[in-house]
């Protein structure tokens, strides 16, 4: 699948588990909303993406990416220590300054 750089660098950062990779894919205000909380700032992005890393130690697999300069959606297969695995996710992002200002992921 041929992904956009940022998406790219996005998922290989969260496959590697590499924090610092991950959240260097954001704004420095960007907000993520996962499990029903949001994560505002690369901080508590990092936090956040540091904990459910161990704790559910996922694998991402992606199915589709559709998007433009503004927003994109990327369907994976996230694969991990969680009930259900695996299971489809969507990863809904909106753009600013060439990185992720939002991210909103929903199963």
């Amino acid at each position: 699948m041929n992904l956009p750089d940022l998406i790219a660098a996005f998922v290989k950062a969260e496959n590697g588990y590499e924090n610092d990779a991950y959240v260097a894919c954001f704004t420095p205000d960007a907000v993520v909303f996962d499990e029903g909380k949001n994560h505002q700032a690369r901080n508590h992005i990092k936090a956040w993406k540091k904990e459910t890393n161990e704790k559910y130690h996922t694998v991402m697999e992606p199915i589709e990416y559709s998007g433009n300069d503004d927003m994109g959606e990327l369907s994976a297969r996230i694969s991990g220590t969680f009930e259900g695995s695996p299971m489809l996710f969507s990863f809904q992002f909106k753009f600013a300054d060439g990185l992720i200002q939002s991210l909103k992921i929903t199963n």
